[in-house]
This record gives C-alpha cells, structure tokens and sequence, in this order.
C-alpha cells in the first residue's frame, strides 16, 4: 500500500466482539502524566492554539467514521478513538496515516489507540480533561450473564466522571432498545449525571451525525433498523 492509498477494509476484517474481561496485551502508562500525546498529534503539538491534551474520547471506535466526523467540526481539539480489537485499531491508524497524506493539514486532530477502556481508562485522563465521551452503538452483551462486559456500568460510570469536566457530556447511541434502558438507568440514577432535556439536544449540531457517522450506524439505517439516542451532562 502507497503512502497515499486508504486501507481497504476487507484485509482488517475480525470479529465483532471482544472479551473485555480477558487478558490482551497492552501498552498503557501508569498514569495520565506519562501519557505521550505527542507522537499520535505531531503537527497539531505544534499549533499554539491547541492544548497540548486530548478532551474528546469516541469509546469502541470501531472504524474510525466519527473521528473523521467531528475532526473537522472541532479542530482545536485533540480527539481520540479507544478501539479493543487489534485488526480494527490497526485499520483506524492506516486510515487516518493514509488521509493525513492525502489531505496536507487535515486530520491532524484525530488518532486511535487500540486499548481496553474497560481496564485502564483512567491511565489516559486526569480529572477533569475531557469534555465529551462518545458511545456509539456499544456491544449489547445480550446475554445477562455478560451485561457485566457492558461499557456502561456503575463502576466504570465513576471513572468516566472522574476524567469529565463540569458540564462535560456524554453521548449514547444504540439500535438495541433494552442496551439503551440499560445506558438511560445507569446514568439517571447516577449522582454526578444527568440527563440533557431533548428540547435542548436539537440544538447540538452533533447529535443529527451521530446516526450515521459510524460504519455500524450506516448498517442500522441499510437495515431499517431504530436508534435510540440519550445525552448526559456531568
């Protein structure tokens, strides 16, 4: 593959889940200040409009089409993809590599990181960092037995706290109607979220491209299928 060719999606292809309990191997820094941002934003470290950190996180990011989304919609962010699946991850990198070449200053606010949030999101944010977490159309875990696999649980519910800004945001989408009860429950009875009045999610020029941003959202709508939104505040 030339410098200048984007991936073909084909040779990354793997399976749709991951066991997030499992043990993979990883690189992760201890903490938050050992965190090396510089290598995945070279250009942009050097832009003295941009703060030197990342404050937008899409967890699960599969293929990459929300990182594409919004690097455009706000480049003096530092945006990050959190991806488990290795094959995947890898496509996310080549892709952004490949578009980075393509378009000269475009792209340069956008990386992936194959890593399990699950385990070590923490490791990557300090207090406060971040202004919105993104979930789009996570793994259901349909089986009750694994609802424990889910990326929105109560434990983890106090990480992404933690690392979220006051009036931060987090953003849910999902075709899976019980997934999103589940998400909208955890949130709500939560004492550090809540729930963004509908009325006022219609003025937020992200939410119409969270339906289709993403290669599973484009699969929902192929298929005709529901998608349930829900917007938290911190």
């Amino acid at each position: 593959m030339s410098s200048l060719s984007l991936p073909q999606k084909r040779f990354y292809r793997q399976r749709a889940h991951s066991n997030p309990i499992a043990d993979h191997c990883f690189n992760y820094p201890r903490t938050p200040d050992e965190m090396d941002w510089s290598k995945y934003y070279p250009e942009k470290m050097l832009d003295s409009n941009i703060k030197a950190e990342v404050d937008i996180v899409d967890i699960g990011c599969g293929y990459g089409g929300l990182l594409l989304t919004l690097s455009p919609m706000f480049p003096n962010n530092l945006i990050v993809g959190m991806e488990i699946r290795v094959k995947v991850s890898d496509y996310v990198m080549d892709r952004i590599a490949a578009l980075r070449c393509q378009h000269p200053g475009i792209y340069q606010n956008i990386a992936c990181l194959r890593t399990n949030a699950m385990k070590y999101f923490p490791n990557y944010f300090k207090k406060g960092q971040l202004k919105k977490i993104f979930f789009l159309y996570p793994d259901p875990h349909f089986k009750k037995a694994k609802h424990k696999w889910r990326i929105v649980n109560h434990n983890l519910l106090a990480e992404y706290a933690y690392a979220l800004t006051e009036g931060g945001l987090v953003y849910t989408v999902t075709d899976v109607n019980d997934l999103h009860v589940w998400m909208v429950q955890h949130f709500t009875e939560h004492a550090l979220f809540e729930i963004v009045p509908q009325e006022e999610t219609k003025k937020d020029p992200i939410i119409e491209k969270l339906y289709s941003s993403s290669e599973e959202g484009q699969k929902v709508s192929r298929n005709n299928g529901n998608k349930f939104l829900a917007v938290f505040r911190r």
